[in-house]
């Protein structure tokens, strides 16, 4: 007959909580009643099962992820990492996607994650009232998108800064016609592009030069959307002598549509992204590197904290480091008439 988790409760002379805890790592068991334990159930030929693990705990052992995009390389990045840091510790992933108004709808009307998770991480920005069915959950929340927002911990960077930073740069090198391709269709409440956006005209503003509205473009935070942006930015009455790309996807379509012009980067034109893309080397990228994978990584090891210590009171907001890499596609602008 298999040993239970009771067996090995009753041998030991502990809790089948305690037994659960020790064989899975958590704290709050010392290092002797841990190695007895283990003794024990390998002499018992015990092998903690995940139903009896939840029925000891209480927990399901599964964290819920909800995300607005599951292909693209940013959301795809973060939750890469963050499946990683919860397998290793023995958790599933339940993974929602949330990327059409019906089905975002949906789930926050049915919320389908109640009493099936022990935790959420949010890739989407919710509204006020979304924040409250996530709240109602009573679970711990964290989200690497987006400002600070009661109940969240909030992992994430300084966009404002980032830009600031990509936009100097290009000021600094002597530019004055500085053209943006954006993500103004991004995601549901998605902050990002609004921050970056008011960092650039700030930026603009604050050398003196006259923000001209002709030199934004929308980029729809992909490879496409990038090419199409800097093909209507080309085509201005007085095009852009550099471009600022909110993100490098952006800005590798960017430079697509260079080529397809026949024109070079940083020769005709200089492209500045945003990410430090896996790929941002290899076409020697100038960006603002930000740690996508290690944001990822945290908010979930914040969410594994909460649960091992539930009484501790989590941080509200991380801020990961943030620095501009300077590569092949930017430089001077060469004289060529008025800017």
């Amino acid at each position: 007959m298999t040993a239970s988790i009771n067996d090995v409760a009753q041998a030991v002379g502990v809790s089948a909580s305690t037994v659960s805890r020790a064989l899975r790592g958590r704290p709050g068991v010392s290092d002797e009643v841990r190695d007895r334990i283990a003794a024990v159930a390998a002499q018992l030929g015990y092998t903690a099962s995940r139903s009896a693990s939840s029925l000891a705990s209480g927990r399901t052992y599964t964290i819920g992820v909800l995300v607005p995009y599951v292909g693209r390389w940013f959301f795809g990045t973060v939750l890469d990492a963050a499946e990683k840091v919860f397998s290793t510790a023995g958790y599933d992933v339940l993974l929602y996607n949330l990327g059409s108004p019906e089905t975002r709808k949906r789930f926050f009307t049915k919320l389908p994650v109640r009493k099936r998770v022990d935790a959420v991480l949010s890739l989407l920005i919710p509204d006020d009232d979304e924040s409250a069915a996530l709240r109602s959950l009573g679970v711990p929340l964290a989200t690497t998108v987006g400002g600070t927002r009661p109940g969240f911990t909030v992992v994430g960077i300084d966009d404002r800064a980032g830009t600031e930073s990509a936009v100097r740069h290009l000021v600094n090198l002597g530019h004055r016609r500085i053209g943006m391709i954006s993500g103004a269709s991004g995601p549901l409440h998605w902050t990002t592009p609004i921050e970056r956006r008011n960092a650039y005209l700030d930026v603009l503003a604050e050398a003196g030069i006259e923000h001209d509205a002709a030199l934004e473009a929308d980029g729809d935070y992909t490879v496409e959307g990038g090419e199409r942006a800097m093909t209507e930015l080309l085509a201005a009455s007085r095009p852009p002598t550099a471009v600022f790309a909110q993100s490098d996807e952006m800005a590798m379509g960017a430079l697509r549509a260079l080529r397809r012009h026949r024109l070079k980067a940083p020769d005709d034109v200089s492209v500045v992204g945003f990410d430090d893309h896996e790929l941002a080397d290899v076409v020697g990228l100038t960006t603002v590197a930000q740690p996508v994978a290690e944001q990822g990584a945290e908010a979930a090891r914040l969410l594994l904290r909460q649960l091992d210590e539930p009484g501790a009171e989590p941080p509200r907001h991380v801020q990961m480091p943030i620095r501009l890499v300077l590569r092949e596609t930017t430089a001077p602008p060469r004289p060529r008439g008025p800017q």
